[in-house]
């Protein structure tokens, strides 16, 4: 993948296009690295999404769900105060920097028209979305502030002057000729699409080797013609946007790229193919750097009942002696008169053995002989008592083991706000210490499940941690919904909301539990299907957990581009 300067230049003339003259009705801060601006333009919502993700930078319009926090971040506030009820002038490139200016003309505090600049700096892990005041040329505010401890040569900060990232000194290939292009390459050195990227501002390692691919190899004059060709669409803006997936490794450009080989995939719009590419991506990413230490602890509890359970099974082949130590001690009872202190071992007729072959019962020959055989019941009584406490250790720690397990899939597939539910849960059962919380006014009483619906229209809901999973099957679902499940995996709860609905309907929930499960990347996995009145939870069972019977299984593989389009479709509100 590349978000380079043609890259950029086919989003800023998408948004310039789609977007001016739009007036920005709400802004949003969904992480520390995003922002979400709704512009409402010819009747029609679109949503603009800017990251400074350190790896997944970049912007372009959204349709894919995003969850907001409930109390905006300071760097939100402050956008609001100046964005809102503005209307989008106009948004361009830097040249064919990785920078996009979006200006939005709005009025201050005192009824006056001024303008302001969004600024997106799309540079990897310097990436950085900048509010600017134009006239004055200062920083207003940044999402990631940097000052002078950061770096010495560039301040990002509110009140400094803003400074464009430092230019590459590379020529701009949309302005280069004939001869001048010919003239910037090395022949003899080799790696020309390395020297192309060197040379030309804009230019990706991708689209270099793409046009080296399609110029026969020495051939000046062929390679000056793919370059030129390239450039020309990107004048015209003929772009025919395009994802490609070789042996697992994908990416995307403004053109196909035919060097990688393997599926292409082809969309009407840049934006289109971005949202597709990174749906999802930064989210989990984001969940990730969030939940690592918690996940790091709960791999390690897992671990450590692997470990329990191995040794308290190598316990219990351990207590196959136990019946033999209860033999010794009957048989030495009932030959106490054979026996006297000092003997180390006895001799007895063995009346358990069919044969009644003689036994030898070996002894402590500083005890009697009463005393022996009471040492062999202590140790019979001993034994029976850990086969019992092993087993049940046993089925303690399985079963904490499938609890922990469903959690890290929960946790996986969190959006931020399942991970409050999540880690009051593991606190409630005692994994996590319980922590201080701000009180929030607007916070929910209940859990709430994620609600999409159908290509029929029938609501799916979907529990995404062990609180939602309760609250659905147990209080929303009526008995004669329909309750899904992976069989025998770690996921969420699902149910249709309805008596009678088509086959598609059941395979698109289907879907959705096998992706909201431990088998998202797998295929052809198992979900079994009942009625919710079949489903039940065992009395003093943990959150999420239930038996359920009367079940049938299908097999679906698990489609991103499916489970995306059923996202989309979430109630508003």
């Amino acid at each position: 993948m590349s978000f380079d300067g043609f890259v950029t230049r086919a989003v800023a003339h998408e948004l310039e296009n789609v977007l001016t003259g739009g007036k920005v009705v709400k802004v949003y801060q969904p992480s520390d690295t995003e922002l979400l601006l709704h512009v409402r333009n010819r009747g029609r919502l679109h949503k603009l999404l800017l990251s400074a993700h350190p790896a997944y930078a970049r912007v372009h319009l959204t349709e894919n769900p995003t969850d907001n926090p409930s109390e905006p971040p300071m760097f939100c506030m402050l956008l609001r105060k100046h964005l809102e009820g503005g209307r989008v002038e106009r948004i361009a490139q830097d040249g064919m920097e990785r920078v996009l200016h979006i200006d939005i003309r709005s009025r201050d505090e005192l009824g006056f028209e001024t303008t302001r600049r969004l600024v997106a700096e799309i540079m990897g892990r310097h990436s950085n979305l900048i509010l600017i005041d134009p006239d004055s040329g200062n920083v207003l505010d940044a999402i990631r502030r940097v000052g002078f401890g950061v770096s010495r040569h560039r301040q990002v900060y509110p009140g400094t002057g803003y400074t464009p990232p430092p230019p590459q000194n590379k020529k701009n290939p949309l302005e280069i000729g004939r001869d001048g292009f010919i003239a910037s390459l090395d022949y003899n050195a080799g790696r020309l699409d390395k020297q192309m990227v060197e040379r030309f501002s804009g230019l990706s390692p991708l689209l270099a080797k793409e046009i080296l691919h399609r110029a026969p190899l020495g051939d000046r004059e062929a390679l000056w013609r793919t370059f030129s060709g390239f450039m020309a669409a990107a004048r015209e803006h003929r772009y025919e946007p395009a994802l490609f997936d070789t042996d697992g490794k994908q990416g995307y450009s403004v053109w196909p790229m035919t060097h990688t080989g393997g599926e292409i995939r082809r969309f009407e719009s840049i934006s289109e193919c971005l949202d597709r590419f990174y749906f999802g991506k930064a989210e989990r990413d984001r969940i990730r750097q969030q939940t690592q230490d918690l996940v790091r602890s709960l791999k390690s509890e897992i671990e450590k009942n692997v470990k329990k359970i191995h040794i308290l099974k190598r316990e219990l082949e351990e207590a196959d002696k136990a019946e033999e130590y209860r033999v010794h001690g009957e048989l030495l009872t009932s030959h106490l008169h054979l026996v006297k202190r000092g003997d180390t071992e006895a001799r007895v007729i063995n009346y358990y053995d069919p044969e009644g072959r003689e036994l030898v019962i070996p002894l402590d020959p500083m005890l009697s002989p009463s005393e022996n055989a009471q040492r062999f019941f202590k140790k019979y009584n001993k034994l029976k008592a850990a086969v019992k406490w092993n087993e049940e250790q046993i089925r303690k720690a399985e079963e904490d083991n499938a609890w922990l397990e469903s959690v890290l899939v929960q946790l996986e597939n969190a959006s931020i706000r399942d991970l409050e539910e999540i880690r009051e849960e593991l606190e409630e059962e005692g994994w996590l210490k319980s922590q201080p919380r701000k009180q929030n006014r607007r916070k929910k009483d209940h859990p709430e499940p994620l609600s999409v619906r159908s290509s029929d229209g029938i609501t799916i809901q979907i529990g995404r941690n062990n609180k939602q999973n309760d609250r659905l099957t147990h209080r929303l679902a009526s008995p004669t919904d329909t309750w899904l499940h992976t069989k025998e995996i770690p996921g969420s709860h699902v149910v249709i909301r309805a008596r009678e609905f088509p086959e598609r309907t059941l395979l698109e929930a289907a879907m959705l539990a096998a992706w909201f499960s431990k088998a998202r990347d797998s295929a052809q996995v198992p979900v079994d299907h009942t009625l919710v009145k079949h489903v039940k939870k065992p009395s003093g069972s943990r959150p999420g957990f239930v038996i359920y019977e009367k079940q049938r299984t299908l097999f679906v593989t698990p489609d991103p581009d499916m489970v995306r389009e059923l996202l989309k479709r979430q109630p508003k509100g």
